[in-house]
């Protein structure tokens, strides 16, 4: 079974990304870490349970590492397309403990298992060979922690709790039979859309506040 583990705000930069957050939820989210394996670095909240907003975007001050980069973060022109588009909220991230069953039967769709980082592997992570979000992001990326859940002790609690996350998608019976296949516990709420769009319901100290 996959659940949910966190959602994903894909930003042309960190700056603009955290902006984002704040605008929408009137908060604003400290640094998270950076991932040196990756080329990466994000900020980072708590959204109840062991469930949390991932801010990321390509670290311009990293090494470019020896393969590509998750999230779509080479493609750095579609990733400010997207943003201009208002797709700000792009993804989604599954945890499982049998990440190889996954990547056996839907490795076409999440791409082949990672260790990372690959010095000192703690932990895997799907992507495919191009490093595009599955499925252009209808499908989650998927991460196995082997048997070690995320501590939450390092990530910013600042009151918000998701609600509900909703996909918008074109065909939303494909997808739903996709999440069916991979039985998915606690995924997105798929409905009839234009295009792919994620919408997030957060409670916040302020209230009920929507991330796009």
């Amino acid at each position: 079974m996959l659940k949910l583990d966190h959602i994903t705000v894909i930003a042309p930069s960190l700056t603009e990304g955290v902006r984002h957050v704040r605008d929408c939820l009137g908060l604003d989210i400290p640094f998270g870490q950076r991932h040196a394996y990756m080329g990466t670095y994000n900020h980072l909240l708590q959204l109840g349970d062991t469930v949390y907003l991932e801010v990321i975007a390509l670290d311009p001050d990293a090494n470019s590492p020896d393969r590509p980069r998750w999230f779509g973060l080479d493609d750095q022109n579609r990733v400010r397309s997207d943003w201009e588009q208002g797709r700000r909220l792009r993804g989604w991230v599954a945890r499982t403990d049998m990440i190889d069953v996954i990547t056996a039967t839907h490795g076409d769709i999440v791409g082949e298992k990672v260790p990372l980082p690959p010095a000192d592997p703690s932990f895997d992570f799907a992507i495919p060979d191009d490093g595009s979000l599955p499925l252009d992001g209808a499908a989650p990326s998927i991460i196995d922690r082997r048997g070690r859940p995320r501590t939450m002790a390092t990530i910013a609690d600042l009151g918000a709790r998701l609600m509900s996350l909703t996909l918008e998608h074109p065909d939303p019976c494909a997808v739903q039979a996709l999440y069916r296949d991979l039985n998915i516990d606690g995924g997105p709420m798929v409905v009839t859309g234009p295009t792919l769009r994620y919408r997030a319901l957060i409670e916040t100290p302020a209230g009920l506040k929507e991330l796009t």
